[in-house]
């Protein structure tokens, strides 16, 4: 039986398939100089159960670093722990409003073609709770990503996964230890109820969770302890599922560094690629070309760039695959 490397080789030879397989050996490139590579995760990855090859892709020492939405973040766990109470609706563009007043009605989120159960959030929320709680106690703070791998590190947990422990990428990520980065994760489900605590007096104060800007910070040093420059090697790599904030947070931490803490030393990003079916349009982030960032001071003229226009929860684990070697 053949591979989908040898299938992706043999057949993705133009246009956006070109791209693709283009992209794929860059990135493998870029790891054999040395180099380090970021993944952003916009949209809803998660509930798209990219875990299942993200988190082998992470635990392959082929991703350091993640930034992602709040969603991405907490909905991972949703699947870790909820996946056997989700409904999939086939035919969702045929729902009408009636239909989703129903699903409203009967506790249930949708995601495009994916049911999420409220009794999950409501339960992870109830165990982010006594983290939150407790650091409070001890007047410190964590990430947001860093209380759920507290969550996780909690032993009676596992005796409710749905799915493998293996299709987790928050797992995958705390058991190899790279920094998980969640800009603006007050837009989430869990941000939500984490504000509505200290709105009713649940938790005394925010500074339980650290703030979007020390999230950069940590990730200023993080970039300068692994950028890479000094032994050689090439920069830091920038992968990006989507648009949004989980990819312009990450990729401005170099104009940061270069621009504003005057660190002109800095390198700019080593690799870019980018997977997003949104068009280049007046004044968008999400569609605008590669190029344009060499402007805002974050790729160099040299740098590999690569746009995918296609859908990133086909394209990714077809990337991903091929670097596996699947």
């Amino acid at each position: 039986m053949g591979s989908v490397r040898e299938f992706m080789d043999r057949h993705y030879l133009h246009f956006n398939s070109r791209e693709v397989v283009a992209a794929a050996r860059a990135w493998e490139e870029h790891l054999a100089k040395g180099g380090k590579m970021m993944v952003t995760l916009a949209g809803a990855m998660s509930t798209a159960r990219i875990g299942r090859i993200l988190g082998r892709l992470i635990r392959a020492g082929k991703v350091h670093a993640i930034s992602c939405t709040g969603a991405n973040l907490e909905e991972d766990l949703f699947n870790l722990l909820a996946a056997n109470e989700y409904e999939i609706i086939h035919d969702w563009r045929a729902l009408s409003v009636e239909d989703e007043v129903a699903l409203y009605e009967r506790g249930f989120n949708r995601v495009t073609d994916t049911c999420i159960p409220e009794t999950i959030m409501k339960h992870l929320a109830k165990r982010l709770h006594r983290s939150w709680s407790d650091c409070c106690e001890r007047g410190t703070s964590k990430t947001p990503a860093e209380h759920l791998f507290t969550v996780l590190d909690d032993p009676t947990l596992a005796e409710h996964f749905q799915i493998p422990r293996d299709d987790s990428w928050m797992l995958a990520a705390k058991e190899v230890g790279i920094p998980v980065f969640a800009p603006g994760w007050e837009d989430s489900t869990t941000g939500n109820m984490f504000a509505a605590r200290v709105i009713k007096g649940e938790l005394p104060h925010h500074h339980c969770v650290k703030t979007g800007t020390a999230q950069m910070q940590a990730l200023v040093e993080w970039y300068t302890a692994n950028h890479g420059a000094k032994e050689g090697h090439p920069s830091v790599g920038f992968f990006q599922i989507g648009g949004g904030i989980a990819g312009d947070f990450a990729i401005c931490a170099v104009p940061l560094m270069i621009q504003d803490l005057e660190w002109e030393d800095t390198p700019f990003w080593g690799y870019f690629c980018q997977i997003s079916d949104a068009a280049t349009s007046y004044g968008g982030y999400s569609g605008a070309v590669p190029n344009e960032k060499i402007t805002w001071g974050k790729l160099d003229a040299d740098t590999p760039k690569f746009m995918i226009q296609s859908d990133a929860s086909i394209v990714a684990p077809l990337i991903f695959a091929y670097l596996l070697g699947d």
